[in-house]
């Protein structure tokens, strides 16, 4: 925190000239650059086990951090609308070092009409810590507090449900038994604390409704996609789409009951496998299989990719108690792009894989191509690289595979894990 004096020393001075305008922007982003590799080794020591109290603690001082960090420098974007776009056209024509900031400085002159007094941006931020509550405390309770009761299978025996293992093991396991007990458990701890989680999320829509009067939108729509410069047009397309289209998803769920011989199919049912025997890809395997399929991204993409996976430990894939569930790419400028994950030697984790290294190759690419101020970006971009290394590996795999169970398992991946989460539940959680 001793470098957050370094930056409020250049309040109300960017305006003076391109010199003083530059010396800022320095500033800001060095002390953006060790906040964002501060509160990323933080998050992930949390992520990878919820009920390390440490991790949990340094979480809490990160955050904390942060909202300091975002308060110290929320008086530039006011100062640099107060100076003028042609002021800024000016100073950036006659220095090329300012000249990288002009994509970013249209972006924001997009914005100006939500973007609010220097006070008020000082307040807005200081909000992010507390604002981070709701978060942290469904966080803690799902993750590290919750004990879920043992499913079981066709023949009685026990089986450890976790958050680790529900979605990647016990919903895709033969046993319908295990499919079921593992999801009635996962859900009832849910619904017995379904009070702390509800009063959790309308807290979450009290803070979007508060961003959106804060900053002068018509609506907490227009506020989450005003960022990322996405019509509501689009969103309200995408829905009406998946109206439309609901029939083809009937037509799978019936082709989905009578492959798996059921009477009645559950939502439980959905990533049942179809395949005989479940193919057994280890992690090595996978990150070769992965690499083949991406050779036509070069070279150097595929030796970055196997040496971020097999030599520099981007990827803490062991499944552990505490270990949050999903899979995320997370990284800063100063560290790798690294991958939290389960992985559970199945084709689904494989292709999970194959999504966040699009990702972590991504972000790799971005820092080191890219000045700072564009080193991040829109969560509507980053789906594409994901998405487009799934299906590069998916296409390669469809004409060089021969094993009848591994085609039967990489198609029932590709519907059952990745279109139906892309075209069904996101668009259902979207509607609601």
């Amino acid at each position: 925190m001793k470098d957050i004096p370094n930056v409020r020393k250049h309040e109300g001075k960017l305006g003076e000239n391109p010199a003083a305008l530059l010396a800022g922007m320095t500033a800001v982003e060095n002390l953006i650059r060790r906040a964002q590799t501060v509160f990323m080794f933080a998050q992930f020591s949390y992520a990878v086990d919820t009920t390390n109290q440490a991790a949990a603690g340094m979480v809490g001082k990160a955050q904390g951090m942060y909202g300091q960090v975002a308060a110290a420098v929320s008086f530039v974007n006011p100062e640099l609308l107060k100076i003028g776009k042609d002021t800024l056209e000016k100073w950036m024509s006659e220095n090329e070092k300012l000249a990288v900031y002009r994509q970013s400085l249209d972006d924001l002159f997009r914005q100006q009409a939500h973007v609010r007094s220097a006070e008020v941006e000082e307040i807005l931020g200081m909000l992010a810590d507390p604002f981070g509550g709701a978060s942290n405390s469904t966080s803690m309770l799902v993750n590290a507090d919750f004990k879920f009761s043992p499913a079981r299978d066709s023949k009685g025996r026990k089986i450890e449900v976790t958050q680790s293992n529900f979605y990647s093991t016990l919903l895709e396991h033969p046993d319908r038994k295990v499919r079921q007990t593992a999801f009635e458990s996962y859900h009832d701890k849910h619904l017995e604390f379904k009070n702390t989680l509800a009063t959790n999320l309308a807290t979450s829509i009290s803070m979007n409704v508060f961003n959106m009067r804060a900053r002068k939108f018509d609506s907490t729509l227009s506020a989450a996609l005003f960022n990322n410069n996405i019509p509501e047009a689009v969103f309200h397309n995408l829905i009406n789409t998946f109206k439309k289209k609901l029939p083809v998803w009937h037509r799978y769920f019936e082709l989905r009951r009578k492959a798996l011989k059921l009477k009645d199919i559950q939502y439980f049912d959905m990533w049942a496998p179809i395949a005989k025997k479940k193919p057994r890809v280890p992690f090595e395997k996978a990150v070769d299989l992965i690499s083949e399929s991406l050779a036509p991204l070069g070279r150097e993409y595929v030796g970055t990719l196997r040496e971020g996976c097999l030599k520099h430990r981007w990827v803490d894939s062991t499944p552990n108690r505490g270990k949050m569930n999903g899979a995320f790419s997370y990284g800063s400028t100063e560290t790798y792009p690294f991958i939290m994950m389960s992985y559970t030697d199945e084709i689904g984790s494989m292709s999970t894989l194959a999504h966040e290294l699009g990702h972590s190759m991504h972000s790799h690419l971005t820092w080191k191509n890219q000045p700072f101020v564009y080193s991040g970006y829109s969560l509507f971009v980053a789906e594409v690289a994901s998405n487009f290394n799934q299906a590069m590996m998916r296409g390669h795999l469809l004409k060089t595979i021969k094993d009848r169970n591994f085609l039967i398992a990489l198609i029932e991946e590709a519907v059952g894990g990745n279109f139906f989460r892309y075209f069904f539940q996101m668009p259902t959680l979207a509607r609601f």
